[in-house]
């Protein structure tokens, strides 16, 4: 068996490596060479060297949408993993109908991006009718419009996951806790949390990489309104590219590789902690 294995490997190994490298290793070579260079196309591309990435520097719409996209996603982080933590929790007791909650609250995460920022869009601006006020009357109403959008999004998504982790802790452990005379309290700092680190692992890196790199609901709600303010990474990068005039087009794809290496330092985290969790 292992030396038919060892016999076939390239077979079926071949198509997928020759996927990965025309879909995401040659385009990304080729994006890495033109954050260099001034260019309408990439037929007429030429060399300026680091000249894209001192203007990318001196942007203060990009140095603002990196602060905003931090801030968005420290908040969003810590309220998605702690509703989605206490959901589970709930849905993991003894409580009739959890199956019908763990559907209800996980459909959320299957609407697409576009259609659920204007769904949201309607519904806050609705609200905030009320007052004469809307999304984009200040940054501050885009804000957490924003981070109600994605928690409403992903929370569910992230209960799912704490749910396996909680239903892998033993019964027996937890019961004899209960003999010991230890409250819930003692149980859930002492027992659940600790036996769960794996899922809150996951769950974190996934809420910092979808909080950071949020494009098509940041689109919809805002759009980036006003004069920016709302405006995250992922769609400061779009609106410098598409939007600005061709000479910015090098300043754009200069930042989707910053952009690329901040994500790729958080994946690298993520797989060094989980990489040391698994030898400890």
């Amino acid at each position: 068996m292992q030396k038919a294995m060892k016999k076939y490997f390239p077979v079926f190994v071949l198509p997928t490596a020759i996927a990965f490298i025309v879909g995401n290793t040659v385009p990304f070579i080729m994006a890495f060479y033109l954050s260099f260079c001034s260019f309408t196309t990439v037929n007429d591309a030429k060399f300026v060297g680091f000249t894209n990435y001192v203007k990318v520097f001196t942007d203060s719409t990009f140095l603002h949408s990196m602060l905003f996209s931090a801030l968005f996603t420290i908040v969003t982080v810590i309220l998605i993993n702690v509703f989605a933590f206490l959901i589970a929790l709930a849905l993991t007791s003894k409580i009739r109908g959890t199956t019908i909650f763990r559907t209800v609250f996980f459909m959320p995460n299957l609407i697409g991006g576009i259609v659920l920022g204007y769904i949201w869009q309607l519904l806050l601006n609705g609200i905030l009718a009320h007052w004469q006020k809307t999304l984009t009357y200040s940054s501050v109403y885009g804000f957490w419009g924003l981070v109600i959008l994605l928690c409403w999004q992903q929370i569910g998504y992230m209960m799912i996951i704490y749910i396996a982790g909680i239903q892998n802790i033993s019964s027996e452990m937890l019961e004899a806790a209960q003999v010991d005379g230890a409250n819930w309290h003692q149980r859930l700092f002492s027992i659940i949390i600790p036996s769960v680190r794996p899922s809150i692992i996951i769950c974190v890196f996934l809420t910092l990489t979808n909080g950071f790199k949020l494009f098509d609901q940041n689109l919809a709600l805002t759009g980036g309104e006003p004069s920016h303010g709302t405006e995250m990474v992922a769609l400061n990068i779009y609106n410098t590219f598409y939007g600005s005039s061709a000479d910015y087009r090098g300043v754009g794809q200069a930042k989707a590789v910053i952009f690329a290496i901040i994500l790729a330092i958080i994946g690298f985290a993520q797989m060094k902690i989980q990489s040391e969790r698994g030898e400890k």
